[in-house]
């Protein structure tokens, strides 16, 4: 089959297709042959040598774990699938899934079946972003009415589905992105945007019950701290929760927590069905073919995207 592997860690143009063995499903396994894969920060991360590097170990290597496809064939024990069901997922994160390929070998309940609204870009944007959305959200911090959430990078590929999660849940969103996104944030439902560049945005906004922060850093964070009521909760997504901003909120009397998406089949389904009752759209700014990942890499890198960027094989 045709990948996308790394021979060494590097930067974009390490990226190279060549032509590996396909995988073969073992009981419990569905394979999937892939329509789309979505492109992460964790990819670049990964490819560089940092991000999960030290998990999947020594190259060559094989990127992604956003999946969206058709079941090609299942293994002894599925029941959940038939070969020609169309399915999303996020099989084995932090382990290599290997989603820059042309098929993907992976436990059939880290898929759920694709709601027909989505179309199969759309599908391959949306499992690892919108899992942490959902995760963060709902799992974490249990949004519900009237909670005043603020989303830090609204526009991009977690922050444009978390909008739309937390509205569905009846949450007031304020979000931050430069001005030129703003009209598509309202789109999404928010009900305040802040244009980070123009002014600090902890000087606009106060008694929040939820900062997600999709920028990351410790003074970003401190920030952030500073717009939350007491009791409130920051959950920095990228480099994680460090010991200073822990103590700093612990003296605020504020809660912070770190957090790693994981393989959520239910959370995939109620994705879905957000997605087909018409609540929960994926931006795709661009889909590139697979000898164009390189570039697509560049793109993402520039950190201005605005939804999802994906891969699709060629046809």
């Amino acid at each position: 089959m045709r990948a996308i592997l790394i021979r060494e860690f590097g930067g974009p143009d390490v990226l190279e297709p060549d032509e590996v063995e396909a995988p073969a499903p073992i009981p419990t396994e569905v394979l999937v042959r892939v329509a789309a894969a979505g492109i992460n920060p964790v990819d670049a991360k990964t490819r560089g040598g940092s991000g999960f590097a030290a998990v999947l170990g020594e190259p060559p290597l094989i990127l992604g774990w956003d999946v969206a496809g058709v079941v090609e064939e299942v293994g002894r024990g599925v029941t959940r699938f038939v070969p020609g069901d169309r399915v999303f997922g996020m099989p084995w994160f932090p382990r290599q899934a290997g989603a820059y390929a042309e098929l993907v070998a992976a436990p059939s309940r880290q898929f759920a079946r694709t709601p027909e609204r989505l179309g199969d870009e759309e599908a391959g944007g949306l499992p690892l972003a919108g899992l942490t959305a959902w995760q963060i959200l709902v799992d974490t911090a249990d949004v519900g009415e009237g909670d005043r959430v603020l989303i830090h990078a609204a526009a991009g590929g977690v922050g444009h589905l978390a909008v739309q999660i937390a509205k569905a849940r009846g949450a007031h969103v304020i979000g931050t992105a430069r001005a030129d996104k703003h009209g598509f944030l309202r789109e999404l439902g928010v009900d305040e945007a802040i244009d980070y560049a123009e002014a600090p945005f902890e000087e606009a906004v106060s008694d929040l019950d939820l900062v997600i922060d999709l920028v990351g850093g410790d003074e970003h964070g401190l920030r952030s701290l500073r717009a939350l009521r007491e009791g409130g909760l920051l959950i920095p997504v990228p480099g994680g929760l460090s010991d200073e901003l822990a103590a700093a909120a612990r003296e605020q009397s504020k809660r912070a927590t770190g957090f790693l998406v994981e393989p959520d089949g239910a959370g995939l389904k109620a994705l879905a069905d957000l997605a087909e009752g018409g609540r929960l759209r994926v931006e795709v700014e661009r889909s590139y073919p697979f000898e164009e990942a390189a570039e697509a890499h560049r793109h993402l890198q520039q950190g201005r995207t605005r939804g999802k960027l994906v891969l699709r094989p060629a046809a």
